[in-house]
């Protein structure tokens, strides 16, 4: 039980992280494009990335479990203990700065109801977001989603 809880983590770890490193490999491509080109892509993301974004919580929640299953004091427990700082910064930058920034993206995207409820969770994102300049929205998105 505890060897396929161990490589259920692992594979949802290497999925969210593989998410980020996408991110980090178009970021200087994504540079080049326009306002309008840029708008016309960002849309693309949130079907695949909606989905595959799910392993980031699942993978919280087993390594919280392996974390509770292991010995106290031991490298294992350390390690699953470090892993779980990560992974829960990396789940609060989500929520905290790209989330807001999805949901201005978002705007005038036709959605399921259930991606229109995911990004509307925390209230509309465009609050104070919609008197910046594009570039700004896109460095910040892009910067935060590359370090998350």
């Amino acid at each position: 039980m505890f060897l396929a809880l161990q490589v259920a983590m692992v594979v949802l770890v290497a999925i969210a992280t593989a998410l980020a490193l996408a991110h980090a490999l178009e970021w200087p491509g994504k540079l080049r494009l326009t306002k309008q080109e840029y708008l016309a892509i960002q849309p693309i993301y949130y079907p695949g990335f909606t989905i595959a974004g799910a392993a980031e919580p699942i993978a919280l929640l087993l390594v919280l479990v392996l974390l509770l299953l292991s010995s106290t004091g031991t490298p294992t427990f350390w390690l699953l203990c470090a892993g779980f700082v990560a992974l829960l910064a990396m789940h609060l930058t989500y929520w905290m700065l790209i989330h807001p920034l999805n949901n201005f993206w978002l705007g005038s995207t036709k959605l399921s109801a259930a991606s229109a409820r995911f990004f509307t969770l925390g209230g509309p994102g465009s609050t104070g977001l919609q008197q910046m300049d594009w570039t700004a929205l896109r460095d910040r998105w892009e910067l935060v989603d590359r370090e998350q």
